[in-house]
Parts: structure tokens; sequence; C-alpha cells
């Protein structure tokens, strides 16, 4: 994979890029019309998502960063964006274009006022993995095998500035408009300056780690704060295989069923005992191995969950309140999916939609346990999202609705699910959420 010799780190550098690949766009959808006139529409329309998807794909990977993030994000919703971005941006997982060791000696003398060489006994020149905030080089010191992650330059301090470049075409793609995507742009921009704070993720890391060490089959890495820093971040190196690799494998149904549980059993208890939950769900964040284990790396974006809200939002799987279109609404307003200014006719018809939605979204965990390799189920929420998203009666009436907290909550339920689709998973769905 080719490296990367420097990043664009002033406003002015990472604005000029998004122009220039605005100008590249404008050229491709120029060839698509050229095309479609005087030949096939459809493999025209094919090639020009292509054209963009590695043009849009190309200019984030070399801004990294909250831009990279985005498309990290976004490759997690297939109700977005057209399957060549799906799979091209899918890469900012864990395959983004590396940056040159020179550039990684900077950062350790910046951290350490040492090179990698002089820290550890061997150090990867070559990055094993690159994502959006950071790569990872494999190291070892003392006989033990070491995972070094290290922050790009001016990821951190790009953050507001790539959100405020982004949103315009956020606020495009989903057809919403900026009043509306405030909040949730407020929540996306606090958790992506957690994610640059190695500190802080260094104690996170320990934290629920530690907090999860009597889960059955899941392992995290241990960390070392004398060989962390700002922005490099030392953990045990952890062995396993990406989803895509692993499921190449052949595993045996039951192997994918006990992966499946396990995973499960390790989100329910996040939420449920520590009122936090991972919520950068994406597959390059689990290694999986053959006998059925998962080792669980990257903390960087937890989400707290307030008790206040945690005891009224994870209501809605309780069938008392479901059933009870009473109780249902009145949650509904708490949650912010109803606005105490709406209309009557607003009101009824936001409710409506909540519900049928709900009672979609919460199937999995109204039975004992669900077969999440059911296509049918998720052509079901895929084809919802659609109609939502195209409804001119919501975008007319406040499409944004639900509180921030929900954002993170539902990315790391629906990454969950996604991985659980992939493996194709038979898992017991209890919860030990208390009615």
């Amino acid at each position: 994979m080719k490296e990367q010799g420097k990043i664009p780190t002033s406003k002015v550098k990472r604005a000029a890029k998004l122009i220039a690949t605005g100008a590249k766009l404008g050229g491709n959808y120029a060839k698509y019309y050229a095309k479609s006139a005087i030949g096939d529409k459809e493999e025209a329309k094919k090639q020009l998502d292509k054209d963009n998807a590695d043009d849009i794909y190309n200019s984030l990977s070399e801004l990294k960063g909250s831009a990279l993030k985005v498309a990290q994000i976004m490759s997690m919703d297939k109700n977005t964006l057209p399957k060549a971005m799906i799979e091209k941006f899918s890469l900012a997982q864990y395959s983004a274009p590396p940056l040159s060791y020179p550039l990684v000696v900077k950062t350790f003398r910046q951290t350490f006022g040492k090179t990698p060489t002089e820290l550890f006994d061997t150090f990867s020149k070559k990055a094993i993995n690159a994502a959006s905030i950071g790569q990872v080089h494999l190291a070892e010191k003392d006989g033990k095998k070491l995972a070094v992650k290290i922050q790009y330059p001016g990821v951190a301090e790009s953050v507001h500035s790539d959100l405020a470049m982004v949103k315009p075409i956020a606020v495009r793609m989903l057809g919403l408009n900026e009043k509306e995507l405030k909040h949730y742009f407020e929540e996306v921009e606090s958790k992506l300056i957690e994610e640059t704070d190695y500190v802080l993720e260094l104690k996170q890391s320990i934290e629920i780690s530690e907090g999860s060490k009597d889960l059955e089959g899941i392992c995290f890495p241990k960390y070392y704060p004398e060989l962390s820093g700002k922005r490099v971040l030392t953990m045990d190196w952890i062995e396993g295989m990406h989803l895509d690799q692993f499921l190449k494998t052949n595993p045996s149904q039951e192997i994918r069923n006990l992966i499946g549980q396990r995973l499960w059993n390790m989100y329910d208890y996040h939420v449920n005992k520590l009122r936090m939950i991972h919520a950068d769900p994406h597959p390059g964040n689990f290694l999986f191995r053959k006998d059925g284990t998962i080792g669980v790396i990257d903390f960087g974006c937890i989400k707290h969950i307030p008790e206040d809200f945690y005891r009224q939002y994870f209501q809605l799987i309780n069938p008392d309140y479901v059933k009870d279109d009473v109780k249902l609404r009145e949650l509904f307003y708490y949650l912010e999916f109803l606005y105490k200014d709406d209309t009557e006719e607003v009101a009824d018809f936001f409710f409506n939609i909540f519900k049928e939605s709900l009672l979609l979204l919460i199937h999995p965990f109204t039975l004992e346990e669900f077969d999440f390799s059911d296509e049918d189920y998720f052509n079901k929420i895929y084809a919802k999202g659609e109609e939502l998203s195209k409804s001119k009666d919501i975008r007319k009436n406040g499409a944004a609705r639900g509180s921030r907290h929900i954002l993170y909550i539902n990315r790391a339920y629906f990454g969950l699910f996604s991985i659980l689709h992939q493996l194709g998973a038979t898992v017991q769905t209890n919860t030990s959420f208390k009615f």
C-alpha cells in the first residue's frame, strides 16, 4: 500500500483539497451525461458511482481525521450511499493509506523525545493497519508483542473545521437543514474530540477492559501507560482476523453462533451493568478466532449512558410500553421524538411513524432467539429507511428528531446487528434490562 509523506493540516489546505475533489466530481458527472446520452444509462450510472467513490475516498484518505471518519460511519449505512461508495468507504475501517515512517519517528520524538527503535526492542517501519484517526505498528519489548497506535498529525486540531466542511454534504445527502442537524453534529464533534484524546482513550480502555474481565470468550489487550502519550497508545498485540478474513475460513455455524452470542452478551453487559457502550462497532475493531473467541480493541469512542436516559430509553423494548399507546407517547416526548409544540396532527403523524419503526427494530428483542441471517428482516429495515428518507411530510415537519444520546447508542446496535447479520448467527436475544 502506498504510504503518505504528509497530511494537509491547515484549514486552507484541507478546504482546497475538498474543492479540488468537487471539481473532479463535476468532471465525472459531465462524462456520465455524455455516456448516458449515447449508451447504457444503468452502466453509465454504475461507472459514475465508482468514479465518485474513488475520488471522494482518495481525497478523504489524504485528509485523514474527522473527514475520513465520516466516510467510515457512512459505509455502515446501506440506506445513505450507492453500493460503490459503501464498498470503497469501508476501507476506512482498517485499510487507509498509512503515514510514512519519517512522520512516525517525528511523532515519537515529540511525544517521548526518543525514536521508536530507542523505545522498543523491535518496531515495524510499515503500518500493520491504518484507519481514519491513526495507524498501528507491531513492536516488541521485553519479549512481549505489542500494538502501537499512532495518531495522524493535525487530526485533533481539525475536528471542528472538518465537520464544518462535511456538514453541507450531509445536509444535502440526508435532505435535512443545518438547524435540525445542530445537536447531532455537536454530539459527533464531542465524540471525535474524545477519539483524538489518547490519554482519555487509555483511561477508558483500562476501565472497560477491567470491568469486562468476567465476560466469557472476550479478550481485551493490556495497556501500557509508560509507553503511551497524547498521540501514541501502546497495548498488547491481540491475535485474530478481521470479519471478512474470518468468514473466508468458512467457520461452522456453531462457531458463528458462539461468536454472535458472545458479542450480544458483551453489549448487553456493557449497557446494563457498566452504563457504557463501545460506540464504534465497525468490523475493524473486532478480531475473530477459529475457536470462537473475540479480541476487542479501540475504546476511543465510548458512549457513557446517563442513568435517567438509560431508564427511559430502554423502556422501548418493554412490552408494557410498546402495547400501551399512552405510555409510549409519553416516552416519545421524553426522548424528543415528539415535541411539546407539535400540533395534534403532526404529533399523531410522527407517533405512528416512530411506533411502526420501533416495532421493526426491536423485533429481535421480542423473541427468545433470533436468526440474524434473515435477509427479509434486514431488507425490511433498509426499505423502511429508504421510505422515510423520501417522505416530504417528514422533512416538512422536522426530520431530525430524537435525543442526541440516541445517536451513538443506535449506531452501536446497528453495528452489532450488521456484524451478526454478516456472521449469519442465531443468538439468544435476552436482555438484562429490568422492566
